[in-house]
C-alpha cells in the first residue's frame, strides 16, 4: 500500500497546569527533512523529537511545531537583574560626565543579548517534560501517517487505472505492429512494380524480400513493448506491497518512458505514433502523482 507524502497530524494535552500542543504539517520532499520549532526554554528537545519524526517517517519535508500555553512569563523567562543593573548604572555614569539628562528606557534595555533568558528546567523536571513531549509527538505522528495511508490509497487507486490504460494501449500498438510489416511489403512492391514498369525491368524477389526483412528488423518493437509490460507488473507489484516506494516507482516510471520513446523512434506508423503518444501522456500523469507518494 501506497502512502501519500502530505499530511497533517496534532496532540494537545496539559502537564503541571501548562497545555503542551504538537503540530505537524508534511509536504513533498525527495528525502527527508525535519523542521522544528520550539519555544524558549525547550531547546533541549530538538533532539529527541528529530530522532522519534524519523522512526515513522521516511520522507518529506515535516514542519513540527510546539506551543506552550497557559504558562506564566516569570516560568518562562528571568531577567539578569546584576548585568542590567550594571548597565543602566554605567549609563546613568556617562550621562553624568557628558552633562545629558533624561530617563532610560528599560524596555529597550531588555533586547540587548543576555539580559532576558530563557529558564531551563531542572534535569529531573526536563526528563519529565521530554517524556510528555515526545508522547504527544507519537500522537500527532499517528494522525499524520493515517491520513498519509488515506491519501495513498487514493493516489493508488488512480495510478492503477493509469497502468490498466497504458496496458489497453499496449495490447493495440502490438497488434497494430504485426500489420505494419505486410503493408509496408505491399506498397513497397506496388511502387517497385511502378517503377519497374515504366523501365521495363524485373527486380529480383529476393533484393525485395531483403528490403522488408530489413525494415521489419528496423521496426521491430516487441522487445519494448515485452520490457514496458513487465515494468507495469512490477509496479502494481510494488504498489501493493511496498509502503515507501516513491523512489523505485518513480525510477520505474522513468524506464517506461525510456520504452516508449524507443517504441516512438522505431514505428513510422501514424496509428501506433498516436498511441505511443497517449502512452506517454499516460506515463508523465504517472511521473507527477509519484512526487507525492512516500
Amino acid at each position: 500500500m501506497l502512502n501519500s507524502m502530505t499530511g497533517y497530524g496534532e496532540a494537545a494535552e496539559p502537564l503541571d497546569g501548562v497545555c503542551y500542543a504538537v503540530e505537524i504539517k508534511a509536504v513533498n520532499n525527495r528525502y527527508l527533512k525535519t523542521i522544528i520549532k520550539l519555544p524558549e526554554g525547550t531547546a533541549f528537545l530538538e533532539d529527541a523529537i528529530d530522532k522519534e519524526l524519523r522512526k515513522q517517517i521516511a520522507r518529506g519535508t515535516i514542519n513540527y511545531v510546539l506551543r506552550l500555553k497557559g504558562v506564566s512569563a516569570a516560568a518562562m523567562f528571568r531577567i539578569d537583574e546584576a548585568s542590567l543593573r550594571s548597565i543602566v548604572t554605567r549609563l546613568q555614569d556617562v550621562g553624568s560626565s557628558l552633562g545629558v539628562g533624561g530617563a532610560i528606557d528599560l524596555t529597550g534595555l531588555l533586547d540587548l543579548p543576555g539580559i532576558v533568558q530563557p529558564v531551563q528546567p531542572d534535569e529531573k523536571t526536563g526528563e519529565k517534560i521530554k517524556q510528555f513531549v515526545l508522547k504527544l509527538t507519537r500522537e500527532a505522528t499517528e494522525k499524520l501517517c493515517r491520513m498519509r495511508e488515506a491519501e495513498g490509497r487514493f493516489l493508488e487507486t488512480d495510478l492503477r487505472k493509469h497502468c490498466d490504460t497504458i496496458e489497453q494501449e499496449l495490447k493495440v500498438i502490438h497488434d497494430r505492429s504485426s500489420f505494419v510489416v505486410q503493408e509496408y511489403a505491399k506498397r513497397l512492391r506496388k511502387r517497385v512494380d511502378e517503377l519497374l514498369a515504366e523501365a521495363k525491368l524485373n527486380l529480383d524477389q529476393q533484393t525485395l524480400a531483403r528490403e522488408v526483412a530489413i525494415m521489419a528488423d528496423r521496426s521491430d518493437i516487441a522487445e519494448e513493448i515485452t520490457r514496458l509490460d513487465a515494468h507495469l507488473q512490477q509496479f502494481r507489484q510494488i504498489c501493493r506491497t511496498d509502503g515507501q516506494a516513491g523512489r523505485r516507482l518513480d525510477f520505474l516510471s522513468q524506464e517506461m518512458l525510456r520504452e516508449a520513446n524507443t517504441v516512438a523512434s522505431k514505428s513510422a506508423d501514424a496509428q501506433i505514433a498516436r498511441s505511443v503518444v497517449d502512452v506517454k501522456c499516460l506515463i508523465e500523469r504517472i511521473k507527477e502523482q509519484i512526487q507525492n507518494v512516500e
